[in-house]
């Protein structure tokens, strides 16, 4: 099958390498410069360790990705996503959503841009889970949820992507897997923080498991399933993105709990993380529900209100004691 992916950022690499084994890859990025250097060195910027395949197609105008795929899987930034999906809605290409967070401004998810966007009966799915990007592209084993109110659409499309190292789950409960996969990001991002600060092995798993509690609170109040958050999407995505060495909103907390400005950590950086924008987003969103999340209002506090980190994180120690629970 040709596949199109769309964004050859380190996450939309990965996928092209490794669908690259079983099926013809049509690879789109919409940078210029990132595009010549695709092109003539065959190397993404964002992941410089590898080599793409012979059988890699790489294109800059997304008609000609388009052209010949029967799936394409989109994975441009989420503040990137709507214009993406308005570039191939004459297509009718059938999309995989595999970003993550909310829109800037908008407190869109993924799956309500795609919506918006999508073309009147044209299917899409959400794509989340522990995945980073330089294990995926080696050809170590992951597992993903694969998410879409279509049932065909998606038996059909996790067969075609399922494979033995890139293991696909499918679920029907698409707003609660898009939840999981943006607000798993912030708690990252706090962890981060309290990693940096050296509080130890037992506040990063407190903050993991409030956080995971926050990530449920906002995910039901939206109309999610509570044992979506306990799966791959939930409890998997957000484990992995406040432990592992490899996630970029962890790298955040740790440069913030340092004392280093936003500005200069983002220009550092040098990939989109996810979590500096969700955060804003989520506070403002769980604002409206009615929905606590004291984590969440700490890491918008510290990003874009100038609060510093230890004061964010003694406001937090400060809370009176209160039942365990959702």
């Amino acid at each position: 099958m040709r596949l199109a992916v769309l964004g050859a950022g380190a996450w939309g690499t990965a996928l092209a390498i490794t669908l690259s084994s079983r099926h013809d890859i049509s690879l789109w990025e919409f940078d210029a410069a990132h595009f010549a250097h695709l092109k003539s060195r065959r190397i993404s910027r964002f992941l410089p360790e590898f080599t793409l395949p012979e059988r890699i197609e790489i294109h800059s105008a997304i008609s000609d990705a388009l052209g010949q795929a029967k799936l394409a899987l989109i994975a441009v930034p989420t503040q990137g996503l709507r214009q993406t999906l308005r570039a191939m809605k004459s297509s009718r290409v059938p999309g995989v959503l595999a970003c993550k967070g909310f829109e800037p401004g908008g407190q869109c998810l993924p799956n309500q841009v795609a919506s918006q966007e999508f073309a009147q009966g044209i299917s899409y799915a959400i794509l989340s889970g522990p995945s980073f990007a330089q294990e995926v592209a080696r050809g170590l084993p992951a597992a993903l949820t694969f998410a879409s109110a279509d049932n065909e659409f998606a038996q059909a499309a996790t067969k075609e992507l399922h494979s033995r190292n890139l293991r696909i789950y499918s679920s029907d409960d698409v707003i609660g897997v898009a939840i999981g996969g943006a607000v798993k990001n912030v708690i990252a991002i706090a962890a981060g923080i309290a990693d940096g600060l050296g509080l130890g092995h037992n506040a990063r798993a407190a903050l993991i498991t409030r956080g995971l509690a926050e990530i449920t609170r906002l995910g039901i109040k939206m109309g999610g399933r509570p044992e979506t958050f306990m799966g791959l999407a939930g409890a998997g995505d957000l484990i992995l993105t406040c432990t592992g060495d490899l996630s970029r909103n962890r790298q955040v907390g740790l440069m913030l709990a340092a004392g280093q400005p936003l500005s200069q950590i983002l220009a550092k950086l040098g990939h989109v993380a996810e979590g500096v924008t969700t955060a804003r987003e989520v506070y403002r969103l769980a604002g409206e529900l009615k929905v606590e999340m004291p984590i969440t209002r700490a890491v918008s506090r510290v990003l874009h209100e100038n609060v510093a980190a230890k004061t964010a994180l003694q406001e937090l120690l400060d809370r009176d004691p209160k039942a365990e629970g959702y």
